[in-house]
């Protein structure tokens, strides 16, 4: 998922919601944490209701080193920079100069 946080979208997805997922489905979220209630996926990632998740973004910023996130066998987690790779930096910055050289 990637949505604005607000007070609206606060918690949109909730034990209700993780429900109605498939057992197979693998939730990520690359937006902002509070999107998720942390306790109902929480709850939801060690009952089985859904496979997995992949997040970059939390609840706590830095996550805490004894966050249950990181026990969980089905989270996968990265930082929020998941974007930072060599070849995106070339890429990017790249045509970036590429494009301001030829208005020079």
């Amino acid at each position: 998922m990637h949505m604005q946080l607000s007070a609206s979208t606060q918690y949109i997805i909730d034990a209700a919601e993780l429900a109605r997922m498939k057992r197979s489905a693998l939730l990520i979220n690359t937006s902002r944490g509070p999107l998720i209630n942390e306790t109902a996926l929480l709850d939801a990632l060690r009952k089985g209701v859904i496979a997995g998740f992949g997040v970059d973004v939390y609840d706590q910023e830095p996550l805490p080193a004894d966050h249950p996130f990181r026990g969980l066998a089905n989270v996968v987690m990265t930082p929020h920079i998941g974007f930072v790779t060599a070849d995106n930096y070339r890429t990017y910055y790249g045509g970036a100069v590429r494009r301001h050289s030829r208005l020079a």
